[in-house]
């Protein structure tokens, strides 16, 4: 199953994101976050309650939409202001 790859520009910075099944052994879905190649913070969601159900494949890939759609968000919302440096927090963002 392949996974998301977003980056997605906050005032005058940019924040990639990765979000990916780890695989039956791992039994999760986890997104990185990063900024100029560094990385900022993960978050992971377990789906061990579904293994064994025939919609599994379908359930783990709305896990990763949903997980990968929130952080998306929360980075517009400026939950990750924090990692921004007096620059790129001065910056407007694009008008488009």
């Amino acid at each position: 199953m392949s996974g998301f790859n977003t980056e997605i520009k906050r005032l005058g910075g940019v924040f990639h994101i990765q979000t990916q099944d780890l695989g039956p052994s791992a039994r999760s879905v986890e997104s990185l976050i990063y900024k100029s190649g560094k990385l900022l913070s993960s978050r992971k969601s377990d789906y061990t309650p579904f293994l064994g159900s025939p919609q599994l494949p379908d359930k783990i890939h709305h896990l990763m939409e949903s997980q990968h759609a929130a952080i998306l968000k929360d980075i517009a919302e400026g939950r990750f202001d924090q990692y921004l440096t007096p620059e790129e927090k001065e910056s407007l963002p694009e008008k488009g």
